[in-house]
């Protein structure tokens, strides 16, 4: 079942496309139709969209990096314009000795830290923000997801209802627990009716009766269910009076086989998720020390949490004074990571160029390491990362860490080196570390 629920979707997704593609001509036509204006999905400002002076920088990179002839210099330039800026801003930043290199690079943890009102020019990134490849190939907010989401899946209704109906309830409702009873009690309705054709009492569902009110209908798409299963709304007779009903007839469906497989999709329905997007940046040394601001998504705080919080704040000359095991010090430092569910990661390389990516606070280390790796010119080249505390991380030891585990929230600087393993002759013909197309990005903010 949970094969025809993706074929389902993939369906969908080949329709959007075949749609955006246009209306067809015939091929005894001497001129193809124009072709129709289609409006774009807005993306999220996670990332600025390269220009074409950008993308012709990244072609004739990639054409140089292949060894073939270099057709414009418009890329050399762009290049050799970022590389004089890092080499610029890191002598002026050798010649300060009195500049914290750790406060100037790590970004803030705290939302309480600029007063003013101007703490959104400081920011290190715009927001958080989500995939979901199953709707559409857009990067947007939780909340704009949600909203797609939502219309995508009301949207199938008219074709897949049943199919369409089982994705609802599993996505579009919060309490887990509250959709597995719903799900056992639908499937109980329609498995009795399967089991017992001929049983009257079994075609009728009274919507009044304490289950079903507790159980399934306060959960979203129960009733679309029921209705694609053939239950119709009708109004009876019942003890003294009149009551509303759902009522199964065999003429609404085509088969009883048909109410056993909205069974098995009902069971093995997983909601609609969310791929958490990297919001890759690349900054010059300047750009990083300017933004060192976390965004609100970033912290799990409610209201009453924040002012729990700054009552805590309050007492912490009086903690400060008590002697206080080792234990105890873990113990309130693991509780004040937990604040957060966003982990801002930045990767500083040798020439001074900052990687930066978002993570959630439970991804393992080993994600962090996969990031750094497809971003590089050699994919295959041996690297280390090192923690600000000189810790080097390690695949035995601590690549299946989460962030969380690893102190690496909610925000951590790693510094990029090469293994010693690396031949020197790699080393020495290594001009950059970064592909083309992500290099150009420093120059998009």
């Amino acid at each position: 079942m949970a094969d025809k629920i993706k074929k389902f979707f993939q369906k969908k997704k080949a329709d959007a496309k075949f749609k955006l593609a246009g209306p067809g001509y015939k091929l005894s036509e001497t001129t193809p139709r124009p072709e129709p204006e289609t409006s774009r999905s807005v993306q999220a400002p996670s990332r600025a969209v390269p220009s074409d002076e950008a993308k012709q920088a990244a072609a004739a990179a990639l054409a140089r990096l292949g060894g073939q002839r270099r057709d414009t210099a418009a890329f050399n330039t762009s290049l050799a314009a970022i590389k004089a800026q890092v080499r610029k801003e890191l002598e002026a930043e050798s010649k300060n000795s009195s500049v914290k290199e750790t406060a100037e690079e790590s970004p803030g943890a705290s939302r309480s830290d600029k007063s003013d009102g101007s703490a959104s020019s400081f920011l290190a990134i715009s927001g958080v923000y989500f995939k979901c490849p199953m709707v559409g190939p857009e990067v947007l907010s939780k909340e704009d997801w949600n909203a797609k989401i939502r219309e995508f899946l009301y949207e199938q209704l008219g074709e897949e209802r049943g199919l369409a109906a089982a994705l609802i309830i599993h996505t579009l409702n919060r309490s887990k627990e509250k959709v597995e009873q719903c799900v056992e009690t639908l499937c109980k309705y329609l498995e009795n009716i399967v089991q017992h054709p001929e049983e009257e009492k079994y075609r009728r569902i009274r919507e009044s009766n304490r289950v079903f009110q507790e159980r399934v209908a306060g959960v979203e798409g129960a009733r679309d269910l029921l209705l694609a299963a053939g239950f119709r709304e009708q109004t009876l007779p019942h003890r003294d009076g009149e009551e509303k009903f759902l009522v199964f007839s065999p003429d609404n469906v085509e088969g009883l086989d048909s109410l056993q497989v909205l069974c098995d999709a009902l069971r093995s329905a997983e909601p609609v998720t969310l791929e958490l997007d990297r919001s890759l940046q690349v900054l010059l040394p300047s750009q990083a020390v300017g933004r060192t601001e976390l965004p609100p998504e970033f912290f799990c705080l409610s209201p009453e949490e924040l002012k729990r919080e700054m009552k805590q704040r309050s007492e912490l000359v009086d903690k400060s004074m008590m002697m206080r095991t080792k234990a105890m010090r873990e113990k309130e430092e693991q509780r004040e990571m937990k604040k957060y569910r966003y982990a801002l990661i930045r990767v500083r390389f040798p020439d001074g160029i900052l990687l930066q990516g978002t993570f959630s606070v439970y991804d393992r280390v080993e994600s962090i390491v996969e990031f750094v790796r497809e971003n590089l010119v050699m994919e295959d080249l041996p690297f280390v990362l090192t923690t600000p505390t000189g810790h080097r991380l390690t695949a035995e030891e601590d690549r299946s860490q989460t962030l969380l585990d690893a102190r690496l929230v909610p925000a951590s600087v790693l510094a990029f080196s090469l293994d010693p393993s690396v031949d020197d002759s790699v080393r020495a013909g290594l001009e950059m570390y970064l592909k083309p197309e992500v290099m150009v990005l420093a120059g998009e903010l």
